[in-house]
């Protein structure tokens, strides 16, 4: 059997890993072309020796030195930059899997679609910011666009590709992460190591914070209206604590389809990789009986802003997203940095989307422009002293 090639970009996060997990389970089944990272350097260098990739390439230049002594005499090729991680994305890949956390994810992934590849998407920033630019390229490329993220692969397994007209609601479900029963006082005073600490899932702390806020899902139903051929007043939320049903979709009979799983990323990498074929996966296998019990809940958005804001930049469309994906990622950076309290995440994407002008994207550089002045925005916001601003104070 001819081995299948991939390339992995954000090879030393949480998806990363378990995607080199399965990977490294079945040596004989895979050829690995190019991982990328960040700038975790003695990671992507041991990674890359385990499964013999061709290439490794850090996005922090000035890494590079370092990266390049820990492949020394590996015979595996060293690169850094910006440019060098969109030229890993052009190579000939069978399947590039897309794992960078955050907008950085966009050029590299959007390379890999003008190229045609088969993508493997856990970038959910990149259809935020761009889906309509994705959407275009791939069309135009012929590119497979494959959803990593649970809930999105769920909704993919089940939903009527042939005749979409049939489906009247896609339902993302959402566990409510570490403060689904926490008052607006708690969450107040809450620090980075609670919000990070994620009563089901296992991921880094950008996305275990957006799981906190709930912008997680409010980003995720901004990913399936591009992934899925639906309208946005079809895209609702619903918050399940078990993590068992990762998603439901529902027809016009009245039947409702869910896919059903133990919280691991690597059933839904492993159905990516495998597609249109399944593989097999250490996942735990689910036991109904021992579970017992699953509950359902709406989701609160007095005490959970961040969801309407994400629903409402979705109805809006245009550059709405991508402010609002800038201006949380900025947020969220200065909460774990502790220039601000978890509250004060929402009210600044809220300031943000409410100071920087929505209107059509056409290219990645006006992306990349509209990024920059959300960003700007975002850290006027919260000042320079690390206090945020009186317009930023509101309070659920």
């Amino acid at each position: 059997m001819t081995p299948r090639t991939i390339t992995v970009l954000g090879a030393t996060g949480s998806v990363g890993a378990s995607t080199l997990d399965l990977l490294m389970r079945a040596p004989e089944a895979w050829a690995v072309e190019a991982l990328t990272a960040n700038c975790d350097v003695d990671r992507l260098a041991a990674a890359a020796k385990a499964v013999h990739a061709k290439l490794a390439v850090v996005a922090d230049e000035s890494c590079y030195a370092a990266l390049k002594d820990a492949l020394a005499g590996s015979g595996i090729e060293a690169a850094a930059g910006k440019a060098a991680l969109c030229d890993s994305a052009k190579r000939p890949a069978d399947i590039v899997l897309s794992a960078i956390v955050g907008a950085a994810g966009l050029p590299p992934t959007l390379a890999a679609v003008e190229r045609g590849a088969t993508l493997a998407i856990a970038n959910k920033e990149t259809l935020v910011c761009a889906g309509d630019l994705v959407k275009a390229a791939a069309a135009k490329s012929g590119a497979v666009l494959l959803p990593v993220d649970s809930e999105h692969n769920a909704i993919f397994q089940v939903f009527d590709h042939a005749h979409p007209e049939r489906v009247t609601r896609i339902i993302v479900t959402a566990s409510g992460g570490p403060f689904r029963r926490a008052t607006v006082d708690a969450m107040r005073s809450a620090t980075p190591a609670q919000a990070c600490n994620h009563p089901v899932w296992s991921m880094g702390a950008k996305i275990s914070v957006d799981s906190a806020t709930l912008m997680n899902k409010g980003l995720e139903l901004i990913e399936a209206a591009h992934l899925f051929p639906v309208r946005a007043d079809q895209l609702e939320v619903i918050v399940h604590p078990q993590s068992v049903v990762h998603s439901f979709v529902e027809y016009i009979d009245g039947s409702m389809l869910a896919q059903l799983g133990t919280p691991d990323m690597r059933t839904p990498i492993g159905y990516c990789l495998a597609y249109p074929e399944r593989m097999a996966t250490p996942s735990a296998r689910l036991d109904l009986a021992s579970v017992a019990t699953l509950t359902f809940e709406a989701p609160d958005h007095d005490r959970f802003p961040a969801l309407a804001l994400a629903q409402a930049a979705m109805r809006a469309g245009g550059s709405a997203p991508c402010v609002l994906n800038a201006a949380n990622e900025v947020a969220v950076a200065a909460f774990l940095g502790g220039k601000i309290g978890f509250l004060d995440i929402a009210a600044i994407v809220a300031d943000t989307l409410a100071g920087v002008a929505a209107g059509p994207i056409a290219s990645l550089d006006e992306v990349v422009a509209i990024d920059g002045e959300a960003r700007r925005v975002a850290g006027a916001l919260i000042g320079s002293s690390g206090r945020v601003a009186a317009s930023a104070r509101r309070r659920p």
